[in-house]
């Protein structure tokens, strides 16, 4: 689905990512993993279209999506759920999902009409999936960390992606809320049909839910594979877990 080809990104010099290779199948959940700076966050930046590759290729379904805006990235079937959360806080949960099904439409201009009655069916189905329905009417600013996380996940399901991107989904979340976002996860790839690519530092987790694991480290990609052989590459465990 997803080909990531020799990516490179500098700053001011500065190699943020350098010679990235990274592959997804249909299908799948894979993470990436590195310290921070690894370039992680820059990656995906790059494959969404928030930031353009100095060279490289990014390839997703069979064609070319390097340098196209984020906007015409989210049309072909990627959409990304930020680090930060990055939600209308003075929207409710309903309006916020609402806006990104009527975008995904095309239909942004009709939120604001008399009616007010557009993408109500898709939009109360994404909150069903994410377990967010009985908070519809909230206000999303008054929702907790892990909850806000969870409704921005739902706004990237909006736009109907075949591929979702999730930078670190649960940081700043409770055990309990971790819990609970794993097994989203794990629902929207089986239920939905769902790709997801995601970067994450709890470890635990990357290794019990990803099909596979890439590993980053100084911009450049170590090594991608199952979580086992990942687990025991000496590079690997050198550079970022430790030792054995």
């Amino acid at each position: 689905m997803l080909q990531v080809e020799s990516l490179t990104k500098s700053f001011d010099g500065f190699l943020a990512v350098s010679g990235a290779n990274l592959s997804v199948e249909r299908g799948e959940i894979v993470a990436v993993i590195g310290p921070n700076g690894a370039g992680k966050t820059t990656l995906f930046k790059l494959i969404t279209g928030h930031l353009r590759p100095d060279e490289g290729r990014i390839i997703f379904e069979g064609q070319s999506i390097s340098g196209l805006r984020p906007y015409e990235v989210c049309r072909r079937g990627i959409s990304l759920s930020f680090q930060v959360v990055n939600v209308f806080n003075r929207m409710t949960v309903f309006e916020n999902v609402q806006v990104a099904v009527l975008s995904h439409q095309k239909k942004t201009r009709k939120l604001f009409s008399s009616s007010g009655r557009h993408g109500i069916e898709e939009t109360e189905e994404i909150l069903g999936n994410v377990g967010l329905a009985d908070k519809a009417r909230r206000v999303s600013g008054s929702l907790s960390h892990g909850d806000q996380k969870v409704l921005e996940m739902a706004i990237a399901l909006g736009n109907r992606p075949d591929l979702l991107i999730l930078d670190e989904p649960t940081a700043g979340m409770s055990p309990e809320e971790t819990s609970v976002t794993i097994d989203l996860i794990h629902r929207l790839t089986r239920e939905l049909g769902l790709t997801i690519l995601f970067c994450e530092h709890d470890m635990e987790l990357v290794f019990s839910i990803a099909h596979r694991i890439m590993v980053m480290q100084y911009g450049r990609s170590l090594i991608q594979g199952a979580p086992q052989e990942v687990r025991s590459n000496e590079e690997v465990q050198a550079a970022y877990l430790g030792g054995t």
